[in-house]
């Protein structure tokens, strides 16, 4: 795994956004934005790279966006 200093702060902001979903999906009874939280808090330690780092984390955003969209 590569631990550089930018795969360290994009963990952390990856696992900084989950956090905040996990924390506000709990409070209001949003299982989607739970759900994307831990996912988020938990994939980087998987992710050895930056950019797959990105790419999932958007890929997750993205489902989330559209799961709200649809009404879950």
């Amino acid at each position: 795994m590569d631990t550089s200093t930018s795969w360290i702060l994009a963990s952390l902001l990856v696992s900084a956004i989950g956090f905040v979903l996990l924390h506000y999906g709990r409070k209001l009874g949003r299982p989607p934005q739970a759900v994307v939280g831990i996912l988020m808090l938990v994939y980087p330690y998987f992710v050895p790279g930056v950019v797959p780092m990105a790419i999932v984390a958007a890929a997750l955003l993205l489902l989330l966006w559209l799961a709200v969209r649809l009404g879950w």
